[in-house]
């Protein structure tokens, strides 16, 4: 269902929420530098996307981009935009929750901008992205913070419409309940990545406004709710 409604409305995405943007409101890379120097490094995207991602990546002197996506006319914009890389490019069409034959224990860095968050499945996926990494390697990513669909503006006020606490598949109001998302609290991200065998280095859900006000409080990212909760995470964990 999720992969029907991506190759549906995936052009509304292209070029959003990418390196060295982490998400609405969030710090970005030029001031938390959570990876350090990429340059020679060995680098796969999840949740790869247009591939935007993959090109600050390049930019930054990457000696492999490799891309991981469930969605393929996401893979096929992404091969028109890194088409002119100098690193090697390969891209791969998969789920997260599979391993579609990529190498074990090879990428410096695995990282996931604004996608980790669509796994059904956790677990697997945190344990296949530590498969992936080298001894040492860095794991980061950032998703939508796990309070931000909870407030809902309704009747001039923001108002708490669904419980945090409760866990599982859920309609995303985003999608237009058009698609199933897994609502996790903040604590099953971190609680899942030490079980996978991950060391926590980071845990950033810092709000950074504009200085201008959203004019509509009701939109899905406005300024006037980044002022109650956060609307992104961003972790950042090593491989032990």
């Amino acid at each position: 269902m999720n992969k029907q409604r991506w190759e549906i409305s995936a052009e509304r995405f292209f070029g959003r929420t990418a390196l060295p943007e982490y998400g609405p409101f969030a710090l970005t890379e030029a001031q938390l530098k959570l990876f350090g120097s990429i340059c020679g490094k060995k680098v796969l995207d999840i949740g790869c996307g247009s591939g935007h991602s993959l090109q600050y990546m390049g930019k930054e002197e990457a000696r492999e981009l490799w891309g991981l996506d469930l969605c393929t006319k996401q893979i096929e914009t992404a091969r028109k935009v890194l088409k002119d890389q100098q690193a090697e490019v390969k891209l791969v069409e998969s789920p997260m929750e599979e391993n579609p034959g990529l190498p074990i224990g090879y990428f410096d860095i695995v990282y996931s901008i604004y996608a980790l968050g669509w796994t059904t499945d956790l677990s697997r996926t945190f344990s296949h992205i530590y498969d992936y990494l080298k001894p040492g390697g860095t794991f980061v990513f950032s998703w939508e913070h796990p309070l931000h669909d909870r407030l809902k503006f309704e009747e001039s006020s923001f108002t708490f419409n669904k419980s945090y606490v409760i866990e599982g598949p859920e309609y995303n109001e985003g999608w237009q309940n058009l698609a199933v998302i897994h609502h996790r609290k903040l604590s099953t991200y971190i609680n899942t990545l030490i079980e996978a065998g991950f060391m926590i280095e980071k845990v950033i859900d810092d709000v950074c406004l504009p200085d201008e006000q959203s004019e509509n409080p009701a939109k899905w990212y406005s300024t006037q709710k980044a002022n109650l909760v956060p609307a992104t995470f961003i972790i950042k964990a090593s491989k032990k």
